[in-house]
C-alpha cells in the first residue's frame, strides 16, 4: 500500500492521537447536520477551533469525505492525491479509489506531487470526527471552472450510492507587509476593514451563492488564498437540498495574539456551514 506521508513540518497541527483528541474535545458532541462545510488552513494555533467548528458539523453518516483545498493558481488542472491512503495521527486515511477514478476522469485531473497544506492539516480532525470514512483529497483552481467541478462532482455521487461531506479550504485576507498588501495602513483601522469590509464581502458572496462575486472578491480585493475550493463547494451546494451556506464563526490570527497588540500581518478564517432551511 502506498501511503502519502506528512509534507508539513512539526508545528502546524498535533501529531498524536491524544493531543488531537484533546484539542477536538469540546466539539465531538456536536450533532452535524450539514454535507457541506468551508474551512480554513493554517496552523492549528491560529485556526484550529474555527476549522474544527466547521468539521464537526458535518453529517456523522458519511462514507467518505471529499477535501478540497487550493493555492491554485487559474487554468491549473485540478490536482488528486494518488496514493492509497494518506497519514493521519489516527493512522492511516484509506482514498477511496473507485469514486477517485471517477472524478479524476471526469475533472481531467492530474497527480498533485506538491507540498501544500490546504488539505493535510485537516486531515488529523477528518479522520477525528470520521474514523471510518474513506478520503478523497482534491484540489482546485481558483478561477470560474471551480464551480463547474463542483456541480460534476455532484452530478457523479448522485449516481452512487455514497453518502459523501465536502470540505472547502481556504483562509481568507492575507494582510499586512508579510503578504505585499496593505491598502488601509496598520493597527486597529487595518484589522477593522479586513474583519467588517474585504473579508465580510467574500463570506456575504458565499452564503448568498453568487460565486462569480466571491472570485471577483478573491481575484481584485485578495480576500480569499483558495477561491477554487469554496467555488468547487458552491457548486456542489447549487441544489436546494444542502440549503443555503450560513458563517458560524469568524476569526483572525491577530485574535491569537496574547500580548493584544494587534500584528503587522495577520490572516482572516472563517466556518461555513451549508444548512437545509
Amino acid at each position: 500500500m502506498q501511503i502519502r506521508d506528512y509534507s508539513l513540518p512539526a508545528g502546524w497541527f498535533p501529531r498524536d492521537r491524544a493531543s488531537v483528541s484533546a484539542f477536538l474535545s469540546d466539539f465531538k458532541d456536536i450533532k452535524g447536520e450539514s454535507r457541506i462545510a468551508a474551512a480554513p488552513h493554517a496552523g492549528w494555533y491560529y485556526s484550529g477551533r474555527i476549522a474544527a467548528r466547521s468539521v464537526a458539523n458535518l453529517c456523522s453518516d458519511a462514507d467518505t469525505i471529499i477535501v478540497i483545498g487550493g493555492h491554485l493558481q487559474g487554468g491549473s488542472p485540478p490536482l488528486f492525491a494518488m496514493e492509497d491512503a494518506v497519514k493521519t495521527p489516527f493512522g492511516s486515511m484509506i482514498i477511496n479509489d473507485k469514486l477517485r477514478s471517477l472524478l479524476f476522469k471526469e475533472l481531467k485531473g492530474k497527480e498533485d506531487c506538491c507540498r501544500d497544506n490546504t488539505v493535510e492539516v485537516l486531515l488529523p480532525m477528518v479522520s477525528f470526527f470520521f474514523p471510518d470514512a474513506k478520503l478523497i483529497w482534491l484540489r482546485l483552481a481558483s478561477d470560474e471552472s471551480s464551480f463547474e467541478a463542483g456541480e460534476i462532482i455532484r452530478r457523479i455521487i448522485e449516481k452512487s450510492d455514497s453518502k459523501v461531506n465536502v470540505i472547502a479550504s481556504t483562509d481568507l485576507t492575507h494582510y499586512g507587509k508579510n503578504y505585499g498588501f496593505s491598502p488601509k495602513g496598520s493597527g486597529e483601522a487595518a484589522l477593522k476593514w479586513v474583519r467588517e469590509v474585504n473579508d465580510a464581502a467574500f463570506i456575504k458572496a458565499v452564503e448568498s451563492g453568487n460565486w462569480k462575486e466571491a472570485l471577483r472578491c478573491a481575484e481584485e480585493e485578495y480576500s480569499s488564498c483558495s477561491a477554487g475550493a469554496v467555488l468547487g463547494a458552491m457548486g456542489f451546494a447549487n441544489v436546494p437540498k444542502f440549503g443555503k451556506a450560513c458563517l458560524l464563526e469568524y476569526s483572525t490570527s491577530a485574535d491569537a495574539e496574547k500580548s493584544g497588540i494587534i500584528p503587522d500581518s495577520f490572516v482572516g478564517y472563517a466556518s461555513i456551514v451549508w444548512q437545509a432551511e
